[in-house]
């Protein structure tokens, strides 16, 4: 699996994140934890091999999560499914 790590100042959580290498809430999302300065981790999923989709679909549903981009990790145990720059606040303590 092609994990990129995205340096930031901001490393109190361990932030990871499930993207679409053209989707354009995955790409708000990304500017988002940019924009605040935090450090995270992420794969473009449509950019994985057939086996690696197959693990991460079953990381995402063992954690609760849908199938559904950009989900993000935090902490290894929040999952925020879409962009949602209000639930991303709350877990960042931003």
């Amino acid at each position: 699996m092609d994990i990129s790590k995205v340096p930031g100042k901001n490393t109190k959580h361990k932030v990871f994140m499930y993207t679409l290498s053209t989707c354009v809430w995955c790409k708000m999302t990304k500017q988002f934890l940019k924009d605040n300065n935090v450090a995270y981790e992420y794969v473009d999923v449509d950019l994985s091999s057939e086996e690696d989709r197959e693990k991460i679909r079953k990381e995402i549903q063992a954690k609760g999560g849908v199938l559904s981009y950009p989900t993000t990790i935090v902490d290894s145990k929040v999952v925020i499914t879409g962009f949602r720059k209000d639930l991303l606040t709350k877990e960042l303590e931003l």
